[in-house]
């Protein structure tokens, strides 16, 4: 009777064991799944256009702007985004428009017509622009539209700036000091470059 008794509890206590062990395991692997974090990226790349690229980049000019976009309320406060913008603006000249008649050789020279320079593009640095404050807007919608607003005046300030500062100016200048020593040492003789 005493065995019996004793190898009951043995068993019980085993059991016991057995239990709490299997509990603790699965106490640590649940902790170990909620904490185990796992990403999954799922990307379709397609090319959806060749662009041939024959533009000539003369002049960058890198800015930094601070734009403040306020909407007035009657009744509700105003809202107001304060973003401060960092970007590019480029010129360029589109040389896939210099045709066969726009390059005139004589003896000793060469004279190229070349196309006005444009803007290439306009870019901001997502990275390093930032909103610092966005208050009195109340839905999250609202929100993005004012964010999203701002970074298309930021991006026309800056173009508006380069097109005050010159900019184009600056390429046809360019165009002269760095494709004119070009041309002129490819072709052996002296360049004149003018513009359509």
């Amino acid at each position: 009777m005493f065995n019996s008794s004793r190898s009951r509890f043995s068993f019980t206590l085993f059991f016991a064991v057995v239990i709490t062990g299997f509990l603790i395991f699965l106490f640590l692997y649940i902790k170990h799944e909620f904490n185990t974090t796992r990403t999954e990226v799922t990307e379709d790349a397609m090319v959806s256009k060749i662009i041939n690229m024959g533009k000539l980049e003369l002049v960058k000019y890198a800015m930094k702007d601070v734009v403040e976009k306020k909407e007035l309320h009657t009744l509700l406060p105003d809202s107001r985004v304060l973003f401060v913008a960092v970007g590019e603006v480029t010129a360029c000249i589109d040389l896939t428009k210099v045709r066969k008649d726009d390059i005139i050789q004589t003896k000793d020279s060469v004279t190229i017509s070349l196309p006005q320079p444009e803007i290439c593009y306009v870019k901001l640095d997502h990275q390093k622009s930032r909103v610092y404050d966005v208050s009195g807007v109340w839905f999250a919608d609202k929100s993005k539209e004012m964010v999203e607003d701002v970074y298309k005046i930021a991006e026309k300030k800056m173009l508006a700036t380069a097109t005050e500062m010159n900019l184009l100016g600056k390429a046809r200048e360019n165009a002269g000091t760095i494709f004119k020593p070009f041309l002129e040492n490819v072709s052996g003789k002296a360049v004149v470059v003018r513009f359509k």
